[in-house]
């Protein structure tokens, strides 16, 4: 049975201490008036969990479309926090560490978790790299890739550790290939209250059917593309309406499927179509900076692909494409000292192009 979104399980503690329902709204304003900026973010998204109204007001990122607000369902938080919970087989009472911040989607999420599932939840500031006592044992943690990328190696003792927000890369999913925490890659958005589906990214058994390349969708979900080939989530207990997406996939069933890249960010150049990603994905092993794929004007093409690079050097030796087709190799190579990025480390490509005064 779904429990409603105005109760707390009774196994729910906060920072080591047991709260009720009514209590939260205490530790709310005191969260508020006396936090520090992360803890004013918890408290603000607690006074909004708490109050009359059966939803709350979020920002998108941009993934269906142009970032708008929109009202998610307080009770679709509830559906989505027990579909991870079965998913992840979290029980009462387990230990979860939150350090990604309120003011998004993902961080309100692991407080609805905790005070759905019954999880005994630690605070700590989200920063890029987490200070928390690295041998106490957690048995489930939400992050990002730069988080994890700059504790992988001191997070053993935790049990189950989910990370989305932005791609995972190529090396680091080869560094977590050694530790014992069990590492799944997300695929969601603000629209489908965080994520919907999950790839295992480490400690493979040989027992799944489905690869390390195929994400598979949480209980009560199925999938569908449309005309462009884009995702179409059908998820009733999230969302009254399917959720069309600008995600190019390839469909492997209704529950499993591979994520090729954005629709948005096709590049079309003398009528061949290339997607940024998955050239991308071809060059990983072979440059160390951070990189991505975009496109500029061509008179002749129309559009050309282009590459920028993270550093003070934008000279790249052949051998740097070799996997690539001939259509696909860069055209020019731009770079920029330093990436701007957002709080999830995702790189504001859009921001890079304009810096470069780059036309796409």
């Amino acid at each position: 049975m779904i429990p409603d979104y105005n109760k707390v399980h009774l196994k729910f503690k906060l920072d080591k201490n047991h709260y009720s329902y009514n209590d939260l709204d205490e530790v709310a304003y005191s969260f508020v008036k006396e936090g520090r900026p992360f803890e004013q973010d918890i408290g603000n998204f607690l006074l909004d969990w708490l109050d009359k109204k059966d939803y709350i007001l979020v920002n998108t990122s941009g993934s269906t479309g142009k970032p708008k607000r929109i009202k998610i369902s307080k009770q679709a938080m509830v559906n989505s926090a027990v579909a991870t919970g079965n998913y992840l087989n979290l029980k009462p009472g387990d230990t979860a560490l939150y350090c990604l911040p309120a003011h998004y989607i993902a961080g309100k999420m692991m407080l609805v978790r905790a005070m759905i599932l019954g999880l005994e939840l630690d605070l700590t500031q989200p920063t890029s790299q987490p200070i928390f006592d690295y041998k106490l044992p957690y048995d489930f943690v939400a992050m990002v890739p730069l988080q994890l990328e700059k504790i992988y190696g001191y997070c053993d003792a935790i049990k189950t550790i989910i990370v989305g927000g932005a791609p995972v890369s190529n090396n680091l999913k080869k560094a977590i290939q050694g530790i014992k925490s069990n590492v799944y890659e997300t695929y969601g958005m603000t629209e489908t209250i965080t994520h919907i589906a999950l790839k295992k990214l480490n400690n493979f058994d040989g027992s799944s059917s489905v690869t390390s390349t195929h994400f598979k969708t949480l209980p009560n979900i199925s999938l569908s593309q449309d005309k462009r080939n884009c995702l179409v989530i059908n998820a009733p207990q999230l969302s009254e309406e399917p959720i069309i997406t600008n995600d190019i996939v390839e469909l492997h069933s209704e529950t499993e499927f591979e994520w090729l890249g954005r629709f948005d960010n096709i590049i079309n150049s003398g009528g061949i179509k290339f997607s940024p990603e998955q050239i991308e994905a071809k060059l990983q092993n072979s440059i160390k900076q951070r990189f991505f794929i975009a496109s500029e004007k061509d008179e002749r093409l129309g559009e050309q692909v282009i590459l920028v690079v993270e550093g003070d050097s934008n000279t790249m030796a052949d051998a740097a494409f070799s996997e690539l087709e001939k259509f696909e190799k860069p055209k020019a190579i731009y770079n920029v000292s330093e990436f701007s990025e957002t709080t999830s480390g995702k790189i504001q490509r859009n921001h890079i192009l304009k810096q470069l005064k780059i036309q796409n």
